[in-house]
């Protein structure tokens, strides 16, 4: 054992970020995909000329994108990290002695400026268009899903949804209900009220889905192209399967508006098997619907089911086990979304199949949806070698979601409101696709053998 050696402190110090940096840290890779002088000049306008000089914008999104790299989603604690970790510095551009802003600055801007000029969804655009730039997208295979996420409410403050919110609560997510009322995505989805009501944020919705004790949450809707799992767009609804249903229409054709993306087909399991949803894919977009069908027309009482009913197209009638055929006036119920299919009552009077097929009924009806020639293509498709293969390729969303909920720690939600869960929402799927990129697109050697 020895004493430590204490030398005179050196007047004058040489020290490199650059070289502190290791050349294999994450965000030396990410440094190289992320250019943002182009948002910079899309912000100017939201930014005063006179007063105290203004945090820069790239700044603070840089220091976003570290936090949401890192899981680090607390802006305090993030600015803590940026002001101590040398590759943070480094990343954002501080130098040695850069001041580091404070945390209260990231909720002005984020609640103000940010979400004025949608910047984070042009943020996730940007390096999607780098993904497609660097041949990561093909656009041929989409697949889609949703997954939930915990909101910041507690669920033992919910009321009941009946005697809806109190009178006096107030508060900026409670202004973002109010405004999203007649959004699909938040309020508008379905007439069914909530079994409990969240009074710190009325948006997130009551679900027990996952099977334990039920919980306020939202749902994280990604659109993510197979070939190398890259994150198309992403979408914040409340957790109910009708909104998750726009969600994917609005990201499909978000996706050939402003990309030029026209998928030859999607992958999806049954919570986008409806027929609506199906013929919308089928007859209106081309698209052909990998999708598990969604189909509760089997019974269960052991009477036929539609499926023991041959539908003949050129004479558009039904044929039933007895041979017998069932005809339709082409008169549409259900909201104009279903044929019925009857068959004739004497044909039915004296068939020896009657007790199997309608014992209590004088005649057995069918009904057929108007899109069903979609159902039956989903149906054909998933018998299919494509789509056994189909349904291992669309297990790349899940393997997204569990990565969002594991290693960037966005399993519960820090900001309240629609916009809050599409803000987290977006800047989780910009760091996904910007460590997708740092992985698949390594830094060339300088120095090859």
């Amino acid at each position: 054992m020895g004493h430590q050696q204490f030398e005179q402190v050196a007047l004058f110090y040489e020290f490199s970020l650059e070289r502190h940096v290791p050349a294999d840290h994450l965000l030396r890779s990410i440094d190289r995909f992320v250019a943002l002088g182009d948002l910079r000049r899309e912000l100017a306008p939201f930014y005063s000329a006179i007063g105290r000089p203004s945090v820069d914008p790239e700044l603070m999104i840089r220091m976003l994108i570290v936090g949401y790299c890192f899981g680090i989603r607390s802006e305090r604690r993030l600015c803590e990290e940026v002001h101590l970790n040398l590759a943070y510095r480094w990343f954002c551009r501080l130098g040695l002695d850069g001041a580091v802003p404070d945390h209260s600055t990231f909720s002005k801007n984020r609640h103000g400026r940010f979400r004025d000029s949608d910047l984070l969804r042009r943020l996730f655009e940007t390096v999607l268009r780098r993904c497609m730039d660097e041949g990561l997208v093909g656009g041929e295979n989409l697949a889609v899903d949703a997954s939930l996420i915990k909101a910041d409410a507690n669920r033992q403050n919910g009321i009941e949804g009946e005697k809806g919110l109190p009178p006096q609560a107030a508060g900026r997510a409670i202004d973002e209900y109010l405004a999203v009322l007649d959004d699909a995505a938040f309020g508008g989805a379905t007439q069914v009220i909530p079994k409990f009501i969240s009074p710190a944020d009325p948006a997130a919705r009551w679900t027990g889905a996952h099977g334990g004790q039920a919980f306020f949450a939202y749902s994280t809707n990604y659109l993510i192209d197979t070939d190398n799992a890259i994150i198309v767009d992403v979408e914040a609804t409340t957790a109910i399967r009708q909104a998750e249903v726009l969600a994917a229409k609005r990201m499909i054709e978000r996706a050939m508006g402003r990309f030029d993306l026209y998928p030859a087909r999607l992958l999806g399991d049954s919570a986008y098997g409806s027929a609506e949803m199906l013929g919308w894919l089928v007859y209106e977009h081309g698209i052909e619907p990998h999708v598990t069908v969604l189909d509760k027309s089997a019974r269960k009482d052991g009477t036929f089911s539609r499926e023991d009913f041959k539908h003949d197209p050129a004479g558009d009638v039904y044929v039933c086990p007895g041979g017998k055929t069932l005809t339709t006036t082409g008169t549409r119920v259900n909201d104009g979304a279903t044929l019925l299919y009857r068959a004739s009552k004497i044909d039915c009077e004296g068939c020896a199949l009657k007790p199997h097929c309608c014992p209590k009924e004088v005649a057995r009806k069918v009904p057929r949806s108007i899109h069903e020639g979609a159902r039956d293509m989903a149906r054909a498709i998933a018998k299919s070698w494509e789509g056994r293969v189909s349904r291992r390729l669309r297990k790349k969303v899940e393997m997204l979601f569990a990565h969002l909920k594991r290693i960037l720690k966005l399993d519960r939600l820090r900001l309240r409101g629609p916009t809050g869960a599409r803000d987290e929402f977006l800047l989780a799927a910009t760091a996904q696709n910007l460590r997708k990129l740092a992985k698949l697109i390594p830094i060339p050697n300088p120095n090859p053998a």
